[in-house]
């Protein structure tokens, strides 16, 4: 059996942490510092044991932050000295946002030199949400590090939206102020600060869907294969949603001349089971035509109501007078994530985003609901 998450970080990280504070600073009483955190540890979990030796540290290092800074520094590794790495940093993070406010430029300064031996991404968010313009302002000089992981904090650390992190409501609204730094890394040489730009614009693409479409649309002429990956990811949750301009960045452009006729293998399913269906395309134009075939299914609610959910189809390059059939086998199977309901559901089929075709079918569950 796996080992619970909550033991990245134990009574070996407390001890650890002291071990290193101490030979950083003389002053330090390790005992004392110990005695607050192990009795409490066991019945904590991840985030809450980072947070008790986070705590601990505020007890017992000195109350003027600029000085704890240069402690914690100390603790760090470099290269005339090993130094704490790993979990271990999770309460650094923790300590310095919660008493780094006031002191933005020491405190992303070491979130900086802290972010190649464990992530610091959620660190900087809490001075970005405080003091916007400034923290960007020394954000964006990230972008030419050296450090690979310090360029990537730039994209990472800024997401309006980074998933197990506070949102940043300002740049929900307006992203505006971190283009620049995406654009300075849209063709870095790392895979990991490329990706984490692509879900960053991801990330935008939520609430600016246009302004990521123009976006892209502007930095895809002669492109690298690295920066057309890139903004082929940034764009998933735009095309997935059929938004129209991103679809035509990728060349699916509207088309009027491709006829689609679907046809189920039965419209009544039993759960768990599988929808059965064809669709048929054919090339009616005097022109090659590159389609993208995603369907949808629309699930019922429990107030009857019909919710879709769009799944990713083929892509495909139909010859004029071409015609193509596609089979597919959808599982409706107990998941985690949704409850079925007996009664009418939906398979629509949507070409380059477009709807063109539509049929119902009833999902019989013997009377049960299931999740």
């Amino acid at each position: 059996m796996a080992e619970a998450l909550k033991h990245l970080i134990g009574p070996h990280t407390a001890r650890d942490t002291a071990d290193a504070v101490a030979r950083a600073w003389g002053a330090f009483d390790s005992s004392a510092f110990l005695a607050d955190i192990l009795p409490a540890l066991d019945a904590l979990e991840l985030m809450q044991r980072g947070q008790c030796i986070a705590d601990a540290l505020h007890r017992h290092l000195p109350d003027d932050f600029e000085a704890a800074a240069a402690i914690l520094q100390d603790c760090l590794p470099a290269p005339d000295r090993t130094g704490l790495s790993g979990w271990a940093l999770l309460s650094f993070n923790q300590y310095i946002a919660a008493h780094g406010r006031g002191h933005v430029e020491t405190a992303l300064a070491l979130l900086k030199t802290l972010t190649p031996h464990f992530t610091a991404e959620f660190g900087i968010r809490t001075f970005i949400s405080d003091q916007q313009e400034k923290a960007l302002a020394i954000i964006s000089g990230w972008v030419t590090d050296p450090n690979h992981h310090v360029r990537r904090l730039a994209s990472e650390g800024t997401r309006p939206r980074l998933p197990w992190a506070m949102r940043l409501p300002r740049l929900v609204q307006d992203p505006a102020p971190i283009l620049p730094i995406l654009e300075a890394l849209i063709d870095d040489e790392e895979d990991y600060v490329r990706r984490s730009v692509a879900n960053s614009l991801n990330d935008i693409a939520k609430d600016h869907a246009d302004l990521v479409a123009d976006f892209v649309e502007r930095h895809r002429a002669g492109a690298s294969k690295n920066r057309l990956w890139l903004l082929k990811h940034a764009s998933r949750t735009l095309v997935k949603k059929g938004h129209v301009k991103a679809l035509a960045n990728f060349g699916y452009e509207p088309v009027s001349d491709v006829s689609v006729a679907l046809d189920l293998a039965s419209d009544r399913i039993p759960f768990p089971g599988e929808l059965g269906f064809r669709i048929h395309l054919a090339n009616t134009g005097a022109s090659t035509r590159t389609v993208l075939i995603d369907y949808a299914i629309h699930h019922q609610k429990k107030d009857g109501s019909l919710t879709p959910k769009v799944f990713k189809g083929k892509s495909l390059v139909l010859a004029a007078g071409e015609r193509v059939t596609m089979e597919r086998r959808h599982p409706l199977r107990p998941i985690t994530t949704r409850v079925y309901h007996t009664g009418r559901h939906g398979l629509e089929i949507l070409l380059n985003g477009a709807s063109v075709a539509r049929q119902d079918f009833h999902l019989d569950l013997g009377g049960k609901e299931t999740a």
